[in-house]
């Protein structure tokens, strides 16, 4: 595996900056991180007036069927991590086997989300794609009713090597219907078992109340924000008390409000980035899922994180890109998530991408990854520009090396 030196530029290391340094990359690893000039003899790249981050962490998305354009097209916006949040195993298996042949962003994942009879998602799928090749999926699902297939469900994503465990918390209530739910003992069941096997736990859920059961439950993280009512000091409480974390997906939040639909048409068509998305992409991208149009405001969302962030409570970067989540685009939907955070919520760009680096590896355990630290993966994400300044600047994209493997998009032009 080729060495190479990257001079003369701005570093943000997932934390800290350094104004202008250079990275040495061996053996796909960082080996030196320097303010000091670097001793190089082979491959050196000098890049004055630009900027080096970690490699962001996606930390949810759904590769569903094994899309094969998943992996790659995350890679090339940047995203060298992705974190599936609810897989068929023989798709997982399908995703893996496709990272083997280089050009992709790595996988987390907890295959199977913990599903049961005709819960979230199984509904909502249903309703829009009920063909026999989405029954054949459903089918294959988890449908966990006690406490002990619950924890059997554990005994079972171990086998799969699961990253974490992620269950579903989900009433209805946002989409004005009403939805089989589990049971808090089960959901306990679930969280103690994962615990006990030094597994994190993620909900989904995406109301208030939801989101306030799973929390006392001991869930670890929530995988969206609510957007039904504002945000309480009871909110705030329950994650303190868990030492819980928030991925708000306000960008996918945006598309089931449909508030959000101005800005994913600016991003589906920025012309930094029509050399990196498809045009099916392209076109999903400034579609909305509506679900909560009559139900739901961002503005409740924004206000929540808001709120967490004043709080102390981690707030995570991830977006939900998943093909049939119209609305959302892999990769290019963790750049418009950003802008969120830094538009709508009080984070500096720094704090931004704090959030999509170093606080999700911390988060999830990821300890190979997440920061420009010598004996780390080279994860590595070059833009011009200062996105410390202005987080628009994260698109500016001129190269993207995935554990020191320059992403097939950028060759011949760094």
């Amino acid at each position: 595996m080729a060495s190479f030196l990257i001079k003369d530029v701005q570093i943000f290391d997932g934390e800290n900056t350094i104004g202008n340094g250079s990275v040495l990359v061996e053996n796909g690893k960082i080996s030196k991180v320097s303010k000091s000039p670097i001793e190089h003899h082979g491959t050196t790249i000098s890049k004055p007036g630009h900027t080096l981050l970690p490699g962001l962490i996606d930390v949810h998305i759904h590769a569903d069927s094994g899309n094969p354009v998943a992996l790659p097209q995350s890679l090339r916006f940047g995203v060298t991590t992705v974190c599936d949040m609810h897989n068929e195993f023989y798709n997982i298996e399908k995703l893996r086997n496709q990272i083997k042949g280089g050009d992709c962003a790595d996988l987390k994942t907890t295959s199977f989300a913990a599903t049961i009879e005709m819960g979230w998602p199984m509904p909502v799928v249903l309703a829009h794609h009920d063909t026999p090749e989405v029954r054949a999926e459903i089918a294959t699902w988890p449908r966990l009713d006690t406490p002990e297939s619950g924890r059997q469900y554990v005994q079972d994503r171990l086998k799969d090597k699961v990253d974490y465990v992620k269950l579903m918390h989900e009433s209805g209530t946002i989409l004005g219907q009403k939805f089989n739910k589990p049971s808090l003992e089960l959901q306990r069941a679930i969280i103690d078992e994962a615990h006990k096997h030094g597994l994190r736990t993620v909900a989904h859920a995406t109301c208030l109340a939801d989101t306030l059961e799973i929390l006392e439950c001991g869930v670890d993280g929530l995988a969206h924000c609510f957007v039904d009512q504002p945000p309480t000091e009871e909110l705030i409480t329950a994650y303190k008390k868990n030492g819980a974390h928030c991925n708000p997906t306000l960008a996918t939040m945006g598309s089931a409000t449909t508030e959000g639909q101005k800005m994913q048409e600016m991003y589906a068509h920025d012309p930094r980035v029509q050399h990196l998305i498809g045009e099916e992409e392209r076109g999903r991208m400034c579609a909305c899922m509506s679900f909560a149009k009559e139900t739901g405001k961002a503005e409740y969302a924004y206000e929540a994180v808001r709120q967490l962030k004043k709080a102390g409570v981690p707030v995570l970067v991830g977006s939900d890109a998943a093909s049939p989540a119209v609305g959302t685009a892999w990769g290019l939907t963790m750049h418009q998530e950003l802008a969120i955070f830094v538009k709508e919520c009080g984070f500096t760009p720094s704090e931004a991408l704090h959030a999509a680096t170093m606080l999700p590896a911390q988060r999830f355990n990821f300890k190979d990854r997440g920061q420009i630290k010598e004996g780390l993966l080279a994860d590595l994400v070059l833009v011009e520009g200062d996105p410390l300044e202005d987080i628009d600047h994260t698109l500016d994209l001129r190269a993207v090396w995935k554990a020191g493997e320059l992403c097939s998009a950028y060759k011949g032009q760094v």
